[in-house]
């Protein structure tokens, strides 16, 4: 994703550093993308990976997992440098059943053959849309989503903190949490929502969100 002056894949820089932020985010991600597939036995999995970046999330994931085959899943990054390094790590992996879209995926466009999702990552996403994109959002994923489906989010809680609110929308949208980590040292949020509420048709096209910075 590119917004203004920010270079998105020169902001994955400090992923080098395990004790940066954005690694224990990742960490915690990882862990419950893995718990996820721990708890779902299905043959065939379909993931989205909202504003994917280089995907470093989900491949890092299925990369040492003997079961990744059973994964399909669609990462939709606009940022083409991200998209270059998500499809060499993915090729370096021989994850086959893994894809990377170059499109916007704050538009339901994006999603035409990726959806319904068993699994949506919205890592990245809810921290960089205004507030009313984010509930925006969240109202849009029963429209991304297949029965029973979880979607992993995460958000700075910087002020003004809008986690609570997240929390409230989720609920409405029919989500049932499963899962919050909010450190006392940082700022970052990680949830994990489990979707019981009735999926809808997909829009054929469409805006969900802006990204803005």
């Amino acid at each position: 994703m590119v917004t203004g002056s920010i270079d998105w894949h020169d902001w994955h820089r400090p992923y080098a550093d395990d004790t940066s932020a954005l690694s224990r985010r990742l960490r915690l991600v990882q862990q419950h993308i893995n718990d996820w597939l721990d708890e779902r036995p299905e043959r065939s999995l379909q993931v989205v990976s909202v504003c994917a970046g280089q995907g470093r999330d989900l491949i890092g994931v299925l990369a040492q997992r003997p079961d990744a085959g059973r994964v399909r899943a669609a990462l939709i990054e606009s940022d083409p440098g991200n998209v270059a390094a998500a499809r060499e790590s993915i090729a370096a992996a021989g994850l086959a059943g893994i894809s990377v879209t170059r499109a916007d995926a704050g538009d339901f466009a994006a999603y035409r053959t990726a959806i319904p999702a068993d699994l949506v990552l919205l890592v990245g996403v809810l921290g960089n849309v205004s507030d009313d994109d984010v509930r925006a959002t969240i109202d849009a994923l029963p429209r991304l989503c297949a029965p029973g489906a979880t979607v992993i989010w995460t958000r700075t809680r910087r002020a003004p903190d809008l986690t609570a609110a997240v929390r409230g929308w989720f609920a409405d949208a029919g989500f049932h949490e499963t899962a919050l980590h909010a450190p006392n040292d940082t700022l970052f949020c990680v949830g994990v929502h489990r979707f019981h509420g009735q999926p809808q048709d997909a829009a054929p096209n469409g805006k969900i969100f802006s990204f803005v910075v």
